[in-house]
């Protein structure tokens, strides 16, 4: 009986130990890993396009035409325009994104702190357009190239659950363009591609699935400082009665309103621990 007891109690041990060590699982060291979701744009449908008629650095004039009406009275929209009449915008197109991560954590207690760099990879577009009485659109387009972020994160260690709150800065390479039907106006812009900062946030949950490796979710906001590029609408073959050139004979001045370019994430993550 008493040797019985005892191999029952060995066996107990034995079975208790991967329990045990699994519970004395750190979530400190260095990580590496990839991600790949959904990158989508926020509702920008109060985005407009500005003018500077007389060319003073205020966007803030109305294009008039020679019976002093809204020569823009058909509006503006938070897309890309379809046609030159006012049909209706296309929504700002929603893309996959993907990137590659690396970090580290150190954890205390049941509290896990750290820092992680990523560098990705989304073609996410914001536009804005505008329809004059001509009729004709003008449309202000900018995508994401690429985009790279430094974050700090802090969550709480629920044994192998990790779920967790992150933030830092942003970097984006934006590539922007002006698209328009008039075909008698000449169109001159002053810059098409930069670099923009800004800041990122948001919060996920890792799962450590073995020793080393663990995979997640993560939702981010981000958003960058993209000032609008100017586009100067010259005199081309428009008579001088165009709406564009009566405040100015140089012509007019045009940007979009927003100096923000904002987008969701929604990733999944897969990532090698070290």
């Amino acid at each position: 009986m008493r040797f019985s007891t005892i191999l029952l109690a060995g066996a107990a041990t034995m079975a208790a130990m991967p329990a045990m060590a699994q519970e004395e699982r750190t979530w400190t060291g260095g990580y590496a890993g990839i991600s790949a979701g959904l990158d989508f744009q926020g509702n920008d449908d109060n985005a407009r396009i500005n003018f500077d008629t007389n060319l003073d650095g205020n966007f803030n004039d109305t294009v008039r035409t020679t019976t002093n009406a809204d020569a823009f009275s058909p509006g503006t929209c938070g897309g890309r325009a379809l046609g030159p009449q006012p049909t209706g915008c296309r929504r700002d197109s929603d893309r996959l994104g993907y990137a590659g991560h690396v970090g580290y954590d150190v954890q205390f207690g049941n509290i896990v702190v750290g820092a992680v760099g990523e560098f990705g990879k989304s073609n996410i577009v914001d536009a804005t357009s505008a329809y004059s009485t001509t009729p004709a659109r003008y449309a202000f387009v900018r995508s994401m190239d690429w985009n790279a972020q430094g974050r700090l994160r802090a969550g709480y260690a629920i044994g192998d659950t990790l779920p967790y709150i992150t933030g830092g800065a942003a970097l984006a390479r934006i590539d922007r363009g002006f698209e328009t039907s008039n075909g008698a106006n000449s169109f001159t812009q002053d810059r098409d591609r930069r670099n923009a900062w800004g800041y990122t946030a948001g919060g996920g949950v890792e799962q450590r699935v073995s020793d080393n490796f663990s995979i997640g979710v993560l939702y981010t906001y981000t958003s960058v400082k993209d000032d609008s590029p100017t586009v100067r609408v010259g005199p081309g073959t428009a008579p001088a009665t165009n709406p564009f050139l009566l405040a100015n004979a140089a012509g007019t001045d045009m940007r979009r309103s927003d100096d923000r370019f904002d987008w969701h994430s929604a990733r999944v993550r897969a990532s090698f621990r070290f």
